[in-house]
């Protein structure tokens, strides 16, 4: 830590589980966090475990905006980890807290302001009030979300990943004790029903902002690289930030937008237990694509890295070998849901009749999830090279077909609630064709100076 050439990474197995293995562990814990907030609402009644299917989604859609800038913000560190400039760090950490919050307070903003209207014209009228009266008290959580975001992405990018769990962790225990206490009212707090899990989590976020700061100060890391310390504008490091973040937050809210549309096809289908299934569905992406997210974000961050280091000709090999430990584990986290569903699913407090028609949407979400396995790896390759231009470019092509393909099996031709869900198979199989075959163009090198 105390010499710059210990953040350049090299690429074996070693160093990829290194940074991979930390971050699975820390996005576990959120998704766990999730599943703990649909188990609840579940046994509350069927009618709030669909209506969390559309609430958090759009949610989604704020977070995710602060994941791409997290990923914009991640491959900065690390590119210039590798060039061994980590006196840019103070700087680069200090400018994206500044655009973060801005971010921020524009998404509660939207959500007040313009969500209502949105909503109001394409929910189920029944599910309207709730759904808005939770997101008007969720969205509140957004500026922690994003301060959270901002120093995980520096935990990643100077190698110290092992420190991401702690923050997650304290965030998701008192998550879920506030879920038990705040939706069923015990403990003498009001019983708060399908707002005390926006309660929740909003108190939650706040939490773990606070520690992952906390992180920074006793850990020395904050001492070691000078950092918080001066958040004066810089339109040098603001501009590289923005100019690679903003294709990764259009790409993020046009993929998830685009999801919500999905979750209001299936709204407009006027069926609770199709609502229901869907939202367990969100819960299978999130608990089964964990290692595939750590293993994307460990890609963007090693072929950043890579990049600073001028060891262009190793991009390729990273990323096939990251994504060959994406694709097996995912594949264990498969077979272990689709031999054992009706274990899975009997936790959300639904009976035999649920966990039989929900079973054939799990067969198929499950390819999906194994094609993503593959293609988010490669995506984040090309997150990792710098050309986030080209990430949006290749969002914009997947959702096209993924929007036109939701609608004709949802509106047009309904078949069945697992054909609808097989447009996961879809858009992963175009993002994965489009993002390997840029990679191996390489048309994404260059040797200019960093």
């Amino acid at each position: 830590m105390d010499n710059a050439t210990d953040l350049k990474v090299q690429v074996t197995n070693k160093q990829i589980l290194s940074i991979a293995l930390p971050i699975t562990l820390a996005i576990l814990v959120p998704q766990i966090n999730m599943l703990t907030n649909s188990i609840f609402l579940g046994n509350l009644s069927t009618e709030a475990l669909g209506n969390a299917g559309v609430t958090g989604v759009f949610y989604l859609i704020f977070a995710v905006a602060g994941h791409g800038l997290n990923n914009a913000m991640q491959s900065v560190f690390s590119r210039y980890a590798g060039a061994g400039d980590t006196n840019a760090f103070k700087i680069i950490l200090s400018q994206g807290i500044r655009i973060s919050l801005q971010f921020a307070f524009a998404g509660i903003l939207i959500t007040w302001l313009v969500a209502p209207m949105i909503l109001s014209s394409v929910a189920d009228p029944k599910a309207y009030p709730q759904e808005m009266s939770f997101l008007r008290i969720r969205i509140f959580g957004l500026p922690f979300l994003y301060l959270f975001q901002m120093g995980n992405a520096f935990l990643v990018a100077s190698l110290n990943s092992r420190y991401l769990m702690i923050g997650f962790i304290f965030e998701s225990l008192i998550n879920i004790l506030l879920d038990y206490l705040l939706i069923n009212g015990y403990w003498g707090l009001p019983k708060m029903g399908f707002n005390g899990a926006a309660v929740a989590s909003v108190i939650a976020e706040i939490i773990g902002c606070i520690v992952v700061f906390i992180v920074l100060y006793r850990t020395g890391l904050k001492r070691q690289y000078s950092l918080l310390q001066n958040f004066v504008y810089d339109k040098i490091k603001s501009k590289e930030i923005i100019k690679i973040a903003t294709p990764l937050m259009l790409q993020f809210i046009i993929s998830v937008t685009t999801w919500l549309v999905f979750f209001i096809l299936i709204e407009s289908l006027h069926d609770e237990t199709a609502k229901a299934i869907s939202n367990t569905m969100r819960n299978v992406f999130g608990l089964t694509g964990v290692f595939v997210w750590a293993f994307a974000g460990t890609c963007n961050a090693m072929v950043s890295n890579l990049m600073g280091q001028r060891k262009e000709e190793l991009v390729t090999k990273a990323i096939t070998r990251i994504m060959l430990w994406s694709t097996g584990s995912c594949l264990m986290m498969c077979l272990f849901i689709n031999l054992f569903p009706q274990i899975f699913f009997s936790v959300f407090g639904q009976g035999d009749a649920f966990i039989a028609e929900a079973t054939p949407v799990l067969r198929t979400v499950s390819l999906g999830l194994l094609i993503m396995s593959m293609a988010n790896i490669w995506l984040n390759g090309v997150t990792g090279t710098g050309k986030t231009k080209m990430n949006l470019a290749i969002e914009i092509i997947a959702i096209t077909g993924y929007l036109f393909y939701s609608w004709y099996f949802t509106k047009a031709h309904y078949v069945s609630l697992a054909m609808a869900w097989s447009n996961e198979i879809i858009y992963w199989s175009i993002v994965f064709l489009l993002s390997f075959t840029f990679l191996k163009s390489g048309k994404w090198k260059t040797k200019q100076p960093v």
